[in-house]
């Protein structure tokens, strides 16, 4: 039973450092040998957890990021009075992680899926399909509060690209303003739509 949770210590430990540094500096800026280090373990360890060396490794961390991200966003919406509220909350704690961080990248899906989109086809599918999950989660919150389905599915996309884009926006200005003010805007437009 030690070695097990040794060899799940591991492989966790190669995944949370291929994350952190894909927030750092991005998915093409990553080395295997950075991975190797950052991980404390071995070449040997990380192609034996992923034999697909950097391609596999990486769409597993956008894989289990993305649904920790999911999951986190999901609890902070639906914990609110209503899911306008509940995003305002989401986009106020990415605010606070954006300061805290000095701008670092809170999300490497983005990251990594601007960079894979036109040239490596297998990661954008599983950008995509983290995307497509996180669109789904959010269209399930809104149609629970009595949103249409018909008007759901956009505001989540909606919902995705202003998070995204807002990311973009705060770590280039180096201020969260802009991303709080879409966050604003997105709460009213959501609020717009809740049954009264």
């Amino acid at each position: 039973m030690p070695e097990a949770t040794s060899s799940a210590d591991t492989r966790q430990r190669i995944l949370t450092a291929t994350n952190e540094l894909f927030r750092l500096q991005g998915f093409n800026a990553t080395s295997m040998s950075q991975i190797v280090k950052a991980s404390q373990s071995t070449t040997g360890s990380v192609y034996h957890f992923f034999p697909g060396g950097k391609d596999e490794l990486t769409a597993e961390v956008l894989r289990t990021s993305g649904r920790a991200y999911g999951e986190l966003v999901e609890m902070l919406v639906r914990s609110a009075s209503d899911p306008a509220e509940g995003m305002q909350v989401a986009f106020a704690g990415a605010a606070e992680l954006l300061v805290e961080t000095d701008f670092i990248d809170p999300c490497p899906i983005g990251t990594v899926a601007r960079e894979v989109a036109s040239t490596h086809e297998d990661l954008r599918q599983v950008a995509a399909e983290v995307m497509d999950q996180w669109a789904e989660m959010l269209t399930s919150v809104l149609t629970d509060a009595g949103i249409s389905a018909e008007r759901a599915e956009p505001l989540a996309t909606l919902c995705i690209a202003t998070i995204e884009g807002g990311f973009i926006a705060a770590r280039t200005h180096r201020h969260v303003a802009p991303f709080l003010s879409a966050g604003q805007l997105l709460k009213g437009l959501i609020a717009d739509e809740l049954p009264r």
